[in-house]
């Protein structure tokens, strides 16, 4: 995570700045803002305060989904899915579950509920989803400064430029939009993102919110898997080119073979960008080895497959004595594969972190879908120290950042980041242990209010999060979408 002292920093493209921006995320101060106003479909929820129903523009939800449903349904017309829960819910008011029959155009229109029978679901609503994803697109989805297409913006990010577009928040958007169903926004971002190409061919990582100036040159690794899960997401979601140009499985293949030759190192390591990184410089929270196994099926590469064991040795590496996180799971920011902290990856720039933080909260949900999608035994291992430790703390006591013995270091002192709850809860998925924390993780992110961390970081947990614990953020490539019978 990037420092305050950061803001200062005069801006100029190179590989430092390259480095800066890899770890993602900045330092987040601002006050949550309001929760939503209450739209015309607002119905009641039983998950907690701040939940406003209603239906975010771009969205077809082929089931609809309203206000009031507990649990979840057993999927039906889709292999390695289920649920037991009730469809009853507050009030007795039922909600349309999942998942939804595929429409023209469309294969899996929200809401879809594919739970894997490997995990476990919270009580969860699909308005909240919607809730959650209208909020974010109002918030963080604009044209200006788009060069005629949309992006999203940071609007209230001290440690950036107010209003400008790091590439993370563009393989974000993308993810949201393939799975609310929302084409013409994953086609709008996509075209926006192709128009900040850097010399190998990935988004260059930061730019102007005017639409004129790289204030950041070179690739980010996590942002550029993000845009090639999404775009693999696209492919089985709408099939075809929608408004692109060439089709959505053609541009995924190419995206994925920029990242292997240029984000892979020695054929191994996932690094931290495309110009710059090696086995001293390992952001964990890059790892997503569910999305290399899709990828090597796409691209008929199975070096992703040396990849994959790559991620498990060096997380491995990183919980060791002397960082006191053997038992907990907590992964440093900034360490090299032998997992020995490096607060210097940044070389002449200040230090860089290498606490539990704004990059390291998301890799307890970056592996626990490689387990939830894939059953992979070490993806349990591993999320299952992170659930441990924080269902001890509770999901309403999480705070946005730990020592990596699990002593608490919040960056601010009140209120609480999705960031941190959001993934925290999706890492708990993985054993019905801890059904009360999953339920409790859930009700928290539901509120819409856990935004200490900023709008544009937050929120994008906040939806991201929703997804995932509500089974509508899916691997399509292992899914076959539900025929109607009147189809």
């Amino acid at each position: 995570m990037k420092q305050r002292a950061f803001r200062s920093l005069a801006v100029s493209p190179g590989i430092l700045l390259v480095a800066f921006a890899a770890v993602g995320c900045l330092q987040r101060s601002e006050s949550a803002p309001p929760s939503a106003s209450s739209s015309s479909n607002s119905e009641p929820s039983s998950s907690g305060g701040g939940n406003q129903a209603g239906t975010s523009a771009g969205v077809t939800s082929g089931g609809g989904a309203a206000a009031g449903g507990a649990g979840s349904t057993a999927s039906a017309g889709s292999s390695g899915l289920g649920g037991n829960a009730s469809n009853a819910g507050a009030g007795g008011t039922a909600e349309v579950r999942g998942p939804s029959p595929a429409l023209p155009g469309a294969n899996f229109p929200f809401p879809q509920n594919r739970q894997s029978q490997l995990c476990t679901y919270p009580n969860y609503h699909n308005s909240d989803v919607l809730a959650a994803y209208a909020r974010w697109k109002t918030d963080t989805v604009t044209a200006t400064g788009a060069g005629n297409h949309l992006r999203v913006q940071r609007p209230k990010d001290p440690s950036l430029e107010q209003g400008s577009t790091v590439s993370e928040g563009i393989g974000y958007g993308m993810i949201l939009a393939v799975y609310m169903n929302d084409q013409t926004l994953f086609d709008q971002l996509w075209l926006y993102e192709q128009l900040w190409l850097g010399k190998n061919g990935l988004m260059d990582w930061y730019i102007s919110g005017d639409g004129v100036d790289r204030l950041g040159t070179g690739a980010a690794t996590d942002a550029d898997e993000d845009m090639a899960w999404a775009l693999l997401m696209a492919d089985r979601q709408w099939g075809g080119k929608g408004g692109l140009s060439d089709t959505y499985s053609n541009i995924a293949n190419h995206q994925i073979g920029l990242i292997y030759d240029n984000e892979i190192y020695q054929l191994k390591l996932v690094k931290p960008g495309d110009t710059w990184g090696d086995w001293t410089t390992v952001n964990a929270s890059y790892f997503a080895p569910a999305y290399y196994r899709a990828f090597a099926k796409s691209s008929g590469n199975d070096g992703w497959n040396q990849v994959i064991q790559t991620v498990y040795d060096t997380l491995a590496n990183t919980l060791t004595a002397a960082s006191g996180n053997t038992s907990n799971g907590l992964v440093p920011a900034w360490c090299t594969s032998d997992g020995v902290l490096n607060p210097n990856v940044f070389m002449d720039m200040p230090v860089a972190p290498t606490d539990y933080q704004y990059d390291s909260c998301r890799t307890p949900f970056r592996i626990g879908l490689d387990y939830c999608f894939d059953a992979e035994p070490r993806a349990q291992a591993y999320v299952a120290k992170t659930s441990q430790f924080f269902s001890g703390i509770g999901a309403k006591n999480i705070v946005d950042g730990y020592n990596l013995d699990g002593t608490p270091n919040p960056q601010n002192s009140t209120g609480q980041s999705a960031a941190f709850v959001g993934p925290a809860t999706v890492g708990a998925m993985s054993s019905a242990t801890y059904q009360s924390f999953i339920q409790a993780g859930y009700d928290d992110v539901a509120t819409l209010n856990l935004t200490v961390g900023g709008e544009y970081y937050d929120e994008s947990w906040t939806v991201l999060s929703l997804l995932m614990l509500s089974g509508n953020f899916v691997d399509y490539t292992q899914q076959s979408p539900l025929v109607s019978a009147s189809q």
